[in-house]
């Protein structure tokens, strides 16, 4: 019987495990962590999006590499939902596509996932962190050297290092781009009168950065700028683009100008604001903090208020990374071209993209990608889909 190694059990290192031994490989699951899926049970406490239903999934991911492009068509959208499903996860889709477990949370997905494992015959070994290897055997802190007919690596980014992905394998590798955070949040030194509306949303805006542009909400906090609404544009704003928020998108500029020329009388200027334009406390606020002073051009401030900040927030805040192993290190198989039966899969991988079901969805994709592509180097054939 063909023996398989994964190390790591995050979602793309469970799928490996899956896919392999649903095949009839005997499969050992090795993880550092003292239990397995931290970061994805982490993922599921404000509802585990698992996928998102869109015309331009793949888009999402911009120019991706031949591996990860065939890896996420093959695994896309709907077959996620098959998966699921199959496990007894009743799931819904929301008004923007995106894809949740009815229950919101990833621990019964989890323990689902984990039964089937273990009616396959996967082998769990937790508290074993990999350091690398000796004479083709993969050699683990305070643990004995395993060693197996392919290996599946799932190590997972350098983001959350307490839930399992502190990037520590990187010194192991040669062909690796440095990390970058990604879905992050970024600094702002607030000035005092924003004290009243830290941990407030900021809702009914647009933003954009470079080439990315979100109707999302996001959150001013003590240390910045956060939430969703920042995540979808924050790799244009890592990268160095300004960000711009539309504080009326669902108005034109001529009509946020006729609106301001209406009389004023003895009203404040925040409650003209508030009367004219129906902005809120908090949009009124950040008007007051990036957009004075204001000019005879206040309507345009309004419609593209240019938001400063200091750079992301430190990467182990980062909800994903960018930057891993260089696809170039990989056929198209996932395998490493130095060392045949040996493959790699999921956030350790150099790709990126936003969150909103993508990138657990990818994380899936290129394990089961890997696994299939282990199955054909030891001769095995894949599971029926």
């Amino acid at each position: 019987m063909t023996t398989a190694l994964v190390i790591g059990a995050g979602p793309s290192g469970l799928m490996a495990a899956e896919v392999l031994s649903a095949a009839g490989v005997a499969v050992t699951l090795a993880d550092r962590m003292p239990s397995v899926g931290r970061k994805f049970l982490m993922a599921g406490k404000s509802g585990l999006n698992l996928t998102k239903i869109t015309a331009d999934f793949e888009a999402a991911f911009g120019d991706m590499p031949p591996a990860l492009a065939t890896a996420v068509a093959g695994f896309g959208p709907e077959a996620i939902m098959a998966w699921a499903k199959g496990l007894g996860q009743p799931l819904f889709t929301g008004s923007t596509g995106r894809v949740f477990p009815k229950a919101m949370k990833a621990s019964p997905l989890l323990r689902a996932w984990l039964q089937r494992l273990d009616a396959q015959g996967v082998t769990l070994r937790t508290r074993h962190r990999w350091i690398g290897w000796q004479d083709g055997a993969a050699l683990f802190q305070d643990h004995p050297a395993i060693r197996a007919d392919v290996y599946i690596l799932a190590l997972g980014g350098g983001s959350w290092a307490r839930l399992g992905s502190d990037g520590r394998w990187w010194d192991q590798m040669s062909q690796v781009v440095p990390f970058r955070p990604a879905n992050c949040g970024f600094v702002v030194d607030w000035s005092p009168h924003m004290a009243p509306h830290l941990g407030k949303p900021v809702k009914g805006v647009a933003l954009t950065s470079g080439d990315l542009r979100s109707r999302g909400e996001f959150v001013i906090s003590a240390r910045g700028i956060e939430g969703g609404g920042i995540y979808e544009v924050s790799a244009a704003m890592r990268d160095g683009a300004p960000l711009v928020v539309d504080l009326v998108p669902d108005l034109s500029l001529d009509r946020v100008q006729q609106a301001l020329a209406k009389p004023r009388g003895k009203a404040s200027l925040s409650n003209h604001l508030r009367k004219v334009l129906r902005l809120d406390p908090v949009r009124i606020a950040l008007l007051n903090e990036f957009g004075r002073p204001f000019g005879g051009d206040f309507a345009s401030t309004i419609k593209g208020l240019r938001l400063t900040h200091q750079g992301p927030r430190p990467l182990d805040e980062a909800i994903s990374t960018a930057g891993g192993l260089r696809f170039d290190a990989l056929n198209d198989d996932l395998m490493f071209n130095s060392q045949p039966g040996l493959f790699a899969a999921g956030e350790m991988l150099d790709w990126e993209a936003p969150t909103g079901g993508y990138l657990i969805s990818a994380s899936l994709a290129t394990g089961r990608h890997a696994a299939l592509g282990a199955l054909r180097w030891t001769g095995n054939t894949p599971p029926a889909s």
